[in-house]
């Protein structure tokens, strides 16, 4: 089962899994992109810097599908798009936490939530990106 197949409100174990697997994958391939463009010292700097980078990656996911659920279930609205952005600030905000300042949690907040909810709104409204034109 995919991350849109299970209920809004729903399963927020499966969900925040779900989301945390997808961040760590993200994690993985940044980390990977990075190291070849910033080559590190030695082998230990290599996995101190994959392991940083995917493990934030992972956390940011996990928040997000336990904020998104959560926020679902405490509005017992499950379907509106107010809970993307939720879980996509919250993301932002631990985003800023990591970082250490309180700039970057602000507008990884606004940015997160905003491309979050118009992703939930975009699926609702069967928004397309690519492929032919429906007529």
């Amino acid at each position: 089962m995919g991350y849109w197949d299970l209920q809004e409100g729903k399963d927020c174990v499966e969900k925040t899994w779900i989301t945390t697997k997808l961040g760590t994958a993200i994690g993985l391939v940044g980390s990977a992109y990075h190291m070849v463009a910033f080559q590190p010292d030695s082998a230990m700097q290599a996995v101190q810097r994959a392991t940083s980078g995917t493990v934030t990656m992972a956390s940011l996911g996990a928040v997000f599908g336990l904020a998104t659920c959560l926020s679902a279930q405490a509005r017992d609205a499950p379907d509106d798009p107010s809970n993307y952005f939720i879980g996509g600030c919250a993301s932002g905000v631990m985003l800023g936490a990591r970082t250490h300042n309180a700039m970057t949690g602000a507008t990884a907040c606004l940015g997160l939530g905003t491309l979050a909810m118009f992703t939930k709104v975009a699926k609702l409204e069967n928004w397309r990106i690519t492929g032919p034109p429906r007529l």
